[in-house]
């Protein structure tokens, strides 16, 4: 009776599974049902649990005299969906979780903290600025270069003013996901990068309906292409797993828009017109609201 009871609860669960959860309440309902082992068993591997399995709750369980068997199965259950939920979970909190190559804010913290990756954006254009200074002093002035990125605010926004990252390299896939591929970190095209310490930290200025960074100046003299010293934001960085890095400022941040800013290719030479135009990848967020 048992055996063909199980095997209808197996055939008649799945259409019925989605709308209901077990708990520990509803296992003992069931036991004290009559139901026998195997009937009971079916159900928990037809059904999701919500199971308390505390030490407490497991004696409290064979008080109320549900079997070892079913207390395993109970058990498998949750590890089996804590597993899933962490294979699957791309804005798990725990960097220990596989994520799929990128930078990740933390935001939040405790049970609402949560990953939000930041997609990089193309700042294509270059604009110029200082023209008439660099005339006027026949070329002794320098010309600054300013990288542009569309919108004037970033999608992803802290509200620490010293914020946490993760990094996720090449590295990482391997490690944390044993050999799974969870994407290829590309800073450009056909560019793959593996520390932080090949990203520069900057502030943008905020125009109208863009943001702006400067990335060289030149003059008579000659030209500097790149984030200068004095624009660039301090950060450090631990390795914290292979490929996988968490990255703070080294001070507070001031609200306001930022980014990791990859330089993938620039002109060169001291000309006004040689340099042509910097393309960048820049991994942009946002401080406070």
């Amino acid at each position: 009776m048992n055996r063909l009871l199980a095997a209808l609860l197996a055939c008649a669960l799945p259409a019925a599974a989605s709308a209901e959860t077990l708990t520990n309440a509803t296992v003992i309902t069931l036991v004290k049902a009559g139901l026998g082992d195997e009937a009971v068993l079916a159900k928990i591997k037809a059904t999701p649990g919500q199971f308390d399995l505390s030490t407490d709750q497991i004696i409290a369980l064979k008080q109320q005299g549900v079997s070892s068997a079913v207390i395993a199965a109970m058990l498998a259950a949750g590890g089996n969906a804590a597993g899933a939920a962490s294979a699957s979970s791309i804005d798990s909190p725990d960097w220990r979780v596989p994520h799929p190559a990128g930078i990740y804010l933390l935001k939040g913290t405790g049970d609402t903290a949560q990953m939000a990756r930041i997609d990089p954006t193309t700042a294509n254009q270059t604009k110029t600025g200082g023209m008439l200074g660099y005339m006027m002093t026949g070329g002794i002035a320098s010309i600054k270069m300013k990288s542009v990125v569309p919108n004037a605010r970033a999608r992803i926004r802290g509200q620490q003013p010293r914020p946490e990252f993760f990094f996720y390299f090449d590295e990482a896939n391997s490690s944390l996901s044993h050999g799974a591929n969870t994407g290829s970190f590309l800073a450009g095209p056909t560019v793959t990068t593996t520390s932080p310490n090949e990203f520069s930290l900057i502030r943008f200025d905020v125009k109208q309906n863009r943001r702006e960074a400067r990335v060289g100046s030149f003059n008579i003299a000659g030209s500097k292409t790149g984030v200068m010293d004095k624009d660039r934001i301090a950060f450090s960085y631990d390795r914290v797993a292979p490929g996988v890095f968490r990255v703070r400022p080294d001070a507070d941040l001031a609200p306001g828009e930022y980014g990791f800013l990859y330089s993938m290719s620039a002109g060169s030479g001291s000309g006004m017109y040689s340099g042509g135009v910097m393309t960048a990848r820049v991994f942009d967020f946002a401080v406070g609201d």
